[in-house]
């Protein structure tokens, strides 16, 4: 294993994932600055209490999540954000944070690691937000006899690679070929999926207008979770530092049905 120098590694995702270009919720990059080298890491979803003690547990030096705990505002050092900040620093933890930056990776992001789980292919930026896309628009592989996917054969591949099961309005085409991901809370932007022409959208959560919308636009919609659809892009960056760094990374999963 090797010792990295904390600001080197927060430097180094702050250009592989280009964080300043995004104009964001909250801060990207190093929320909660603990000891100056890093050579044990833990991955997650999000900075929630759990995660950060099983961290100090494996006695990792940091933690990369993809939703932090710093949004839009400095709240005060109380309540559940209080007992967060205070087990980091009480176990020197860094806490590395990158949300939009991380959705939006063609190669390492959240959308892009779930559209190669569910053999999406030719993959380019989509979802425009905040003026930058977040997410990615790709071609639906064939089934494994050949035949075009449909809503119900992407479904069972939502399942099996998540391991949810998905809701699916299935409103589209009968073949399948065009798929817009979006991870987490995009429901709206099936709209720009509509614009766009594909065939469907999938996203994390749903909400009421979502049904009308593909129902009348004649598209696909899968709904699988905000959790479960953002589980892959700190997995894929934990991959990126092991081979770039020799880090010993971490996945812990801490499940979250939303």
């Amino acid at each position: 294993m090797a010792d990295v120098p904390l600001k080197a590694l927060v430097d180094h995702l702050d250009v592989l994932l280009d964080a300043p270009r995004f104009a964001d919720y909250g801060p990207n990059g190093l929320q909660v600055e603990g000891r100056s080298s890093v050579r044990r890491v833990v991955v997650g979803v999000t900075a929630c209490l759990e995660l950060i003690e099983r961290a100090a547990e494996l006695g990792a030096d940091a933690i990369i999540v993809h939703h932090g705990i710093l949004w839009g505002g400095t709240p005060t050092l109380t309540g559940s954000f209080g007992r967060r900040v205070r087990t980091l620093m009480r176990h020197d933890l860094s806490l590395i944070a990158y949300h939009l930056p991380l959705d939006a990776h063609l190669g390492l992001g959240n959308g892009a690691s779930l559209a190669r789980r569910l053999g999406v292919t030719e993959l380019a930026p989509f979802g425009m937000h905040k003026g930058m896309a977040v997410g990615v628009r790709g071609v639906v592989s064939p089934e494994p006899d050949g035949s075009p996917a449909s809503a119900a054969s992407f479904a069972a591949r939502i399942a099996s690679a998540l391991g949810v099961t998905p809701l699916v309005y299935p409103h589209g085409p009968a073949e399948l070929r065009t798929v817009g991901i979006v991870t987490g809370g995009a429901e709206r932007d099936i709209d720009q999926a509509v614009a766009a022409g594909l065939d469907a959208f999938l996203t994390g959560e749903v909400s009421e207008p979502t049904l009308h919308t593909a129902r009348e636009d004649g598209i696909h919609f899968f709904s699988a979770g905000h959790h479960a659809t953002e589980r892959y892009g700190v997995q894929s960056l934990a991959a990126h530092l092991e081979a770039t760094f020799g880090l010993e990374c971490h996945w812990i999963d801490v499940p979250n049905p939303a």
